[in-house]
Formats: structure tokens, C-alpha cells, sequence
């Protein structure tokens, strides 16, 4: 009696991806800010909106009860819309705070009922799926380093933010160190951001020249603690980068941010796509 040939082995799986958020391709990505919350849908294979960036205002005080109300409802909306990402997809929030382990440990124009709250464990019981949160700056900083002026860089990169303050990320062989505050760094006796930000130049009166100057002094000292091989300069201002950036005398490449008012919706959204699953809440 002939044998039954051995049936050929089912094809191994491939590998499980980094957490689920990587089995969808379209992710929530939300900017809080100290007036507005900026939202969209965001296409993960290009950085691409599938949704106009949306607003909000901040609720005033921008309690965290206040917020969560206002992230369900977001969510409600974007979810409601033709581009709607997957239920399971997780939510990425960019907070002005200083953010460990999902956890706030400090507030800037938002709330001090943020510090200490395990934002990501709140927000996920409040919204029904999987919330990722970190700081704003490192958000601006993870979409310009994958989607825009950043992109295919290596080596030491920061990502510095002219606005009302001044944020910054840094990117070592594309990893980031997250939550780094060097717009505290001490600058003629006070914090950078107190004589370089964009709201100083407009407070102030400071016409282009002078304002770099003061770039010049703040970008030098950051050229000489960190030797990075890149600096991106976004924030709103980077709209008129051609007023200031030519005047620098640096040896590190500087170029202008790409991706502007998206950017931390965008970084945001990167950060829930990539995240590990989280411990259950």
C-alpha cells in the first residue's frame, strides 16, 4: 500500500510587527497646544494627510478632563469621515509637557493637573483605544527626521522649534532622546528662549539681522556642546527662513522645516504607529 507523501509544512508567519498599531496604515495624530488642537488622519506609508488639519480650541483651563472631552469628540468626527482609520488604531497625542513612560511630569500652557498623570493610561479608559503621547517637540521632531527635511539623514540631528518658547529634539543614527529642554539652556545669563524665540523678535521689535545675531549665539553654543551634523529650524517662523538663515555663520548644515503646521500631528501619529502594545489598562 503507497504512502501519502509528507504534506509540505505551512509557510512560517511572518514576524509579528512592532506592536499592533503597525498592522494599520492610517493613524489619528493630535497636536495639543496652549490655544488650539490641531488633528488629522495621517497615511503612515508617506507622512500624507488623508484630512485637512482640523482645530479646536484648547478648553480653558485645559484640565485633563477637559481635554479627554474634547479628543473624544475629535475622534468621534475623524472616525465619522471618509479617510477613517481603523477602530484599533491607536490615537498619537503631541503634549507641551515633558513625557516618561507616558507619564507628564511637567505643563507648559496647559493644566498643572497634567504633572504626574499617566496620560497614556488615562486617555486610552477615557477614548476607548489605545492613546501614545509625548512631548510636542520630539513629535515636530520624529516627522521632519522620517517625512521631511530630516529624511535619509544620519549622524547627530536636532530639530529646534521657534515659537512662543523654543522646542528641540535630538536624533542619534535616527533614535530619538527624547524630552530634551535646550530651549533652557542658559544664553547671556537667562534661558535661550527668553532672548532667541519668535515671540521675543516680534515682542522686542527685532528686525531680521538682529535676530540673528541672537540665532547665532544660540545656534554656536548648541553647535559646540552637541557637533551635530544637522539642525532643522521649524516652527512657524521657518516660513520666512530666508530672512535669517543665510546670516548664519555656522559650520553645521542648517535647513529649514518642511512640514511646518503638520508637523506634530504628523510625529504624533508616527509615534502611536510605532509604539509597543502597552501594558493592560
Amino acid at each position: 500500500m503507497a504512502h501519502p507523501s509528507p504534506r509540505a509544512p505551512a509557510p512560517t508567519a511572518p514576524p509579528a510587527p512592532t506592536g499592533w498599531s503597525t498592522l494599520h496604515r492610517h493613524h489619528i495624530g493630535v497636536d495639543v497646544g496652549g490655544t488650539l488642537i490641531k488633528y488629522a488622519a495621517v497615511d503612515m506609508a508617506d507622512g500624507t494627510l488623508t484630512t485637512p488639519v482640523l482645530q479646536r480650541p484648547t478648553p480653558v483651563p485645559a484640565t485633563p478632563d477637559a481635554l479627554a472631552e474634547e479628543l473624544v469628540l475629535l475622534v468621534e468626527e475623524l472616525s465619522a469621515g471618509p479617510a477613517a482609520p481603523h477602530p484599533e488604531a491607536s490615537v498619537g497625542l503631541a503634549l507641551p509637557a515633558i513625557v516618561r513612560h507616558g507619564v507628564a511630569r511637567s505643563a507648559a500652557n496647559i493644566d498643572n493637573a497634567w504633572i504626574g498623570l499617566d496620560v497614556h493610561r488615562f486617555l486610552t479608559q477615557r477614548l476607548g483605544r489605545t492613546v501614545h503621547v509625548l512631548n510636542d517637540a520630539d513629535a515636530a521632531g520624529l516627522a521632519e527626521l522620517r517625512y521631511g527635511a530630516g529624511r535619509g539623514s544620519s549622524g547627530t540631528v536636532l530639530v529646534i522649534t521657534l515659537g512662543t518658547g523654543i522646542g528641540s529634539a535630538l536624533f542619534v543614527d535616527g533614535k530619538l532622546v527624547p524630552n530634551l529642554e535646550l530651549g533652557h539652556l542658559e544664553l547671556g545669563g537667562v534661558d535661550a528662549e527668553v532672548r532667541a524665540s519668535a515671540l521675543v523678535r516680534e515682542r522686542e521689535g527685532l528686525d531680521w539681522p538682529d535676530y540673528a545675531e541672537r540665532l547665532q549665539e544660540y545656534f554656536a553654543h548648541l553647535e559646540f556642546l552637541f557637533s551635530p551634523d544637522l539642525i532643522v529650524v521649524g516652527g512657524g517662523i521657518s516660513a520666512r527662513h530666508e530672512d535669517f538663515l543665510p546670516r548664519l555663520r555656522l559650520d553645521v548644515r542648517v535647513v529649514p522645516a518642511e512640514l511646518r503646521n503638520a508637523a506634530g500631528i504628523i510625529g504624533a501619529a508616527r509615534h502611536a504607529y510605532l509604539a509597543v502594545p502597552p501594558a493592560e489598562v
